[in-house]
């Protein structure tokens, strides 16, 4: 399937049942599922620590990282280090972190979750989002992300 280029993107959201700890995992599986209601899909790993979490909290942002957050992507793909450490960001409508510089965010509230084999399949219902024309998507393509010489038009 490495044949098959697609965008990256960061799911994340703010633990406020605690501390108000940022939350956040990245995830390549990502799509527009429904015009209405309006539905995107995630699906993060069986394994992934961060997910239940998020889960618990019933609201995300999903983070579309722009063509020069490689760094980006792998800090937040590492399990077990401060993720957010130096890292630019703004809460959304709803208080789940925007990372500074994305090409855009889309903000859920959690609306079903399915067995996905060895990942879940998580739909969230859209409540708000944005996007900056001028700048381009991280790509991931044969394990590693190519650089992209076009601009989106």
């Amino acid at each position: 399937m490495g044949a098959f280029c697609s965008g990256v993107v960061v799911v994340t959201a703010l633990d406020d049942r605690l501390d108000g700890t940022p939350l956040g995992f990245t995830c390549q599986s990502f799509v527009s599922l429904s015009f209405d209601p309006p539905l995107i899909s995630v699906s993060p790993a069986r394994t992934s620590t961060t997910w239940p979490r998020i889960r618990e909290v019933g609201r995300f942002a999903v983070n579309v990282l722009a063509d020069d957050h490689a760094d980006l992507s792998n800090r937040f793909a590492r399990s077990g280090s401060d993720k957010f450490a130096g890292i630019d960001w703004t809460p959304s409508p709803n208080g789940s972190p925007l990372l500074g510089g994305v090409s855009a965010w889309v903000e859920c509230t959690m609306w079903r979750e399915y067995d996905g084999g060895d990942h879940t399949v998580v739909l969230g219902e859209v409540t708000a989002l944005g996007h900056d024309i001028e700048r381009n998507p991280l790509l991931y393509y044969r394990g590693a992300y190519p650089r992209a010489d076009w601009r989106a038009s």
